[in-house]
């Protein structure tokens, strides 16, 4: 049963929503868990300028401001490092050197057909894009265009849904979870408009474990970010 302490506080947040960028805050917690993970992109980066000189990712669902946690690193390899962000919809245009901008949907089995990348790169994506059929489709672009990958999504069994920041969210009923979302704004979502709307970002969302991951990424390291014992997000590398 939903809490009634949840429902209270909930209930005294209305006033008070906002949807910020996470990465926004250098001091922020969300701020700290990527720039923790980064690291690990940090080295796979390290690696590829090592061996040639140059080292060039294709970002799937990226936006430029995730990099910002890459700024030290990208200065002490300034003019080696290209960033190509892919988005399905129409993002601000990238304004620092190095970056780019690309409309393109990363379930497309024909997505950059050719290319190659020496990283393919996503952060908290895969979940947003639909069906395990379509998660195989991106998982396939990722090892297809990547020589090395990094793909980070949030963990189903940690208890704090990171989306609507509601505990146990995820492990509730579609029905209740599309109803909660008609009464309240839930973490990054406003409260929705009708019943139709609720559903359809309920339905957006389908969180990974562990097994799924390693289903889809069969060739990768599948690793696991702790925070205080429990499994907060899954990351599948590939170190090409």
């Amino acid at each position: 049963m939903f809490a009634a302490d949840q429902v209270t506080k909930l209930e005294e947040a209305e006033a008070v929503w906002s949807k910020r960028d996470p990465m926004s805050e250098p001091q922020s917690i969300e701020w700290r868990f990527r720039a923790r993970r980064f690291a690990r992109v940090a080295t796979l980066i390290e690696h590829h300028v090592a061996e040639t000189g140059r080292c060039r990712i294709l970002d799937l669902g990226g936006k430029e401001s995730y990099w910002r946690i890459a700024n030290p690193l990208l200065e002490a390899l300034s003019g080696r490092v290209e960033v190509v962000l892919l988005n399905n919809e129409a993002q601000p245009p990238a304004t620092r050197p190095g970056f780019s901008d690309l409309r393109g949907d990363a379930c497309d089995t024909g997505l950059l057909d050719g290319e190659h990348f020496d990283i393919v790169h996503s952060n908290s994506v895969i979940e947003h894009v639909g069906d395990e059929g379509a998660m195989a489709r991106f998982a396939e672009n990722v090892a297809r265009l990547g020589t090395s990958y990094f793909v980070q999504t949030p963990n189903y069994w940690f208890p704090l849904e990171p989306h609507f920041r509601v505990p146990g969210f995820q492990w509730l009923p579609a029905p209740v979870r599309i109803a909660l979302l008609q009464r309240f704004n839930l973490g990054f979502y406003r409260r929705a408009e009708s019943h139709a709307q609720a559903r359809e970002h309920v339905e957006s969302i389908r969180l990974l474990d562990h097994r799924m991951m390693r289903r889809l990424f069969p060739d990768g390291e599948i690793a696991t970010e702790w925070v205080f014992g429990l499994p907060k997000s899954i990351m599948a590398i590939r170190k090409g």
